[in-house]
């Protein structure tokens, strides 16, 4: 039981650390990528690429956004320096977002349910990488309804890697897991867009089930695609019953595709007994 609790401890303590980091992947990946496609439109419309400081995920250091105070280690302790600034910036008082140390909250708890679950082992922590790529995807999406394929194509890549050794599904699965997810939205996008005209999801979608098919494998997709219309639909249905929002405006699916995901990591095999004994 002591060592039990020291690993528990352990994943605690390094998942909140890694959802501080994903604060940052979610803020700063999608105005990296913008800034990498206007140098590219730039760059084809023979325009010269002005210089700019150098953004990515480590530089610059964060800063309150309102009064450009750099945020020191002791103010970016995960949850804890959130609380004990009450929730304002040191320097101006401005409001911090409480969704910072909720994604360290949801960061630590995914981190210790895949521990708990899958125990201390390479399993767990493939788990754990799975768990935190989900969740700043799904952030990212929310925010921007963008998929990037900085995260999604790894992760197809990082699940067919560790089904090598058959972690999670035979290699075979994870194979065909990823060719089928890819083709099952890709269907249903060029389906929808003959019959109506438009666009019903962007390319993201496609490519972020294919890696949950390359990490679960084929037999886990008919449950992920069954639970992401489910969860899509409930929360499409509060958003205009509650918050007023516009039936036609869209929804990004991305979140609903990681939420059914996480589902079927920890729950898939009973629920897939029930349709395919």
């Amino acid at each position: 039981m002591t060592e039990f609790a020291i690993v528990v401890v352990a994943a605690l303590i390094v998942g909140l650390c890694v959802g501080s980091f994903l604060n940052v992947v979610i803020h700063r990946l999608p105005i990296m990528l913008d800034r990498g496609w206007r140098a590219q439109c730039a760059e084809l419309r023979g325009e010269e690429i002005p210089e700019e400081p150098a953004y990515n995920l480590i530089v610059p250091r964060s800063a309150c956004p309102a009064c450009g105070h750099k945020i020191t280690a002791l103010e970016n302790i995960p949850v804890v320096s959130w609380l004990a600034l009450g929730g304002k910036c040191k320097a101006c008082k401005s409001p911090i977002s409480i969704r910072y140390p909720i994604v360290e909250i949801l960061g630590a708890v995914l981190a210790v349910a895949a521990i708990v679950v899958f125990g201390a082992t390479a399993k767990g922590a493939a788990a754990c990488l799975l768990l935190w790529t989900l969740l700043a995807l799904t952030m990212i999406d929310a925010d921007t309804q963008l998929l990037p394929d900085d995260l999604t194509l790894p992760l197809v890549w990082a699940g067919l890697i560790v089904n090598l050794w058959g972690l999670f599904t035979p290699l075979a699965s994870a194979v065909i897991g990823a060719v089928a997810g890819y083709l099952t939205l890709w269907t249903i996008y060029w389906l929808f867009r003959l019959i109506r005209g438009k666009e019903g999801m962007g390319y993201g979608d496609f490519k972020l089930l294919a890696a949950l098919g390359a990490w679960l494998g084929w037999k886990m997709l008919p449950l992920i695609v069954l639970l992401s219309s489910v969860v899509g639909a409930l929360i499409g249905v509060a958003l205009i019953a509650f918050k007023g929002r516009e039936h036609d405006l869209p929804i990004p699916f991305g979140p609903f595709l990681a939420i059914a995901g996480a589902i079927a990591l920890f729950f898939g095999p009973p629920l897939v007994r029930l349709y395919l004994p």
